[in-house]
């Protein structure tokens, strides 16, 4: 092990979910800068209604872990074999699986999950292209905007898989490691999938560690491997134990509110 130390047949999504391609002008440049004090409340008031609606959807998942990973990566490859494993393996440890929502090795996870009757969500987001809803999925939330999606993320997260992917991938393991190491989060483990993908990475922790940017226990929970049985043990050890009670933690629905 390489650690650093220091329900029913899918279902095609319909047109009427699927995801605009052209986006709204307002949609694109919501970090423009001031603007009046009526467009910015009225901005304020919009991400209220997205947390909520979010919240929503997601509170009475139980105990999630987040699959990451390219939207470019095809049916049959070797990743996205990898990711229906793994999704596969987060269902029979009772685990609901969260993904993008999209294709590639989101679906894979989705995919892995619904066909073993767990449960399979997506956390979407607006985008020109990528990003419909994928055939996987028991429910899904569409986001407008980025840092809505990436709280919603870690808010119901229990651990995080980091598939071979791009920028938008990196951005989510580098805001996981910053919450860890400003103990925004716990123990929250993380497993970089692909050794030979993400190998650059190490060099560079090594030199943060050397330089004494960052100490050992930022990088503890970290694994790298390419292995889905050490995968889905590094989940079972860290997150399963952690998260025993909260796994009994219910939560009433409440009628009035459309639960």
């Amino acid at each position: 092990m390489d650690k650093i130390e220091a329900t029913g047949p899918a279902q095609a999504i319909s047109p009427e979910t699927r995801i605009p391609a052209k986006q709204k002008d307002s949609e694109k440049i919501f970090l423009e800068g001031p603007r009046s004090r009526i467009k910015e409340f009225m901005f304020t008031i919009k991400i209220w209604i997205e947390f909520i609606s979010g919240f929503r959807v997601l509170h009475f998942l139980g105990p999630c872990v987040a699959v990451f990973g390219s939207a470019r990566v095809a049916e049959g490859s070797l990743y996205y074999e990898s990711a229906k494993k793994i999704g596969a393996g987060l269902a029979r440890q009772g685990f609901t699986t969260i993904t993008g929502g999209g294709p590639g090795i989101m679906e894979a996870a989705n995919r892995g999950a619904k066909e073993n009757l767990g449960q399979s969500v997506g956390c979407n987001i607006r985008l020109p292209k990528e990003q419909q809803p994928n055939p996987y999925l028991d429910k899904w939330f569409i986001c407008k905007y980025f840092f809505v999606r990436k709280v919603l993320m870690f808010k119901y997260s229990d651990a995080f898989i980091i598939m071979p992917g791009g920028i938008g991938t990196l951005d989510e393991f580098f805001e996981a490691l910053t919450l860890i190491q400003t103990k925004k989060i716990i123990d929250f483990p993380i497993i970089l999938f692909g050794k030979e993908f993400w190998s650059p990475l190490q060099p560079l922790f090594n030199s943060m560690l050397t330089a004494e940017m960052i100490g050992g226990e930022d990088l503890k929970l970290i694994l790298f491997t390419d292995s889905v049985e050490e995968t889905l043990e590094h989940i079972r050890k860290v997150a399963l134990a952690k998260h025993a009670e909260k796994r009994r933690q219910t939560f009433r629905k409440i009628r009035i509110l459309g639960e």
